[in-house]
């Protein structure tokens, strides 16, 4: 069935079936490949993209429920002023380890600090607990948060 997505700002016409996760259009579809897989179960926050400013698991959204929204992945997050300013402080701080799930942290950091431009360090743990690091690089991703949020 075709599906009219905008994603990053261009519009994308695709034919899939409505079921198929958003995860595997931006990737296979579009050929966005920086939004990854994780775990499949909406568990790790790999594939988190924003689909009209909110932080979703792109691996369990169907991308019916996307098309006619504003999508937005790792590639353009750096457009909006919280993006980057996450990716700045992400630099500055030293986050990435390995790098896998750090497009995932970086959006939902981004979408974070678009709701709330300070949080308490409460807030940044409620948000980003669905977002797993293997290499265990919480206390740089929670201190570049907080730079972020300083402006």
């Amino acid at each position: 069935m075709p599906y009219n997505l905008t994603v990053n700002g261009k519009n994308y016409a695709v034919d899939v079936d409505g079921d198929i996760p958003l995860l595997w259009v931006l990737r296979d579809t579009i050929g966005l490949t920086g939004t990854k897989f994780g775990c499949g179960i909406a568990m790790c926050g790999a594939c988190t993209v924003h689909v009209d400013g909110q932080a979703v698991r792109s691996c369990v959204t169907p991308v019916a429920d996307a098309a006619a929204k504003q999508i937005t992945t790792i590639e353009a997050i750096g457009d909006t002023p919280e993006g980057k300013r996450v990716q700045q402080a992400w630099l500055d701080i030293d986050v990435v380890q390995c790098g896998y799930c750090q497009s995932g942290q970086i959006m939902s950091a981004a979408a974070l600090l678009a709701a709330n431009p300070k949080p308490s360090d409460d807030d940044i743990d409620a948000v980003m607990a669905g977002n797993i690091c293997r290499c265990g690089t919480y206390p740089r991703i929670r201190a570049a948060i907080k730079l972020a949020a300083q402006g």
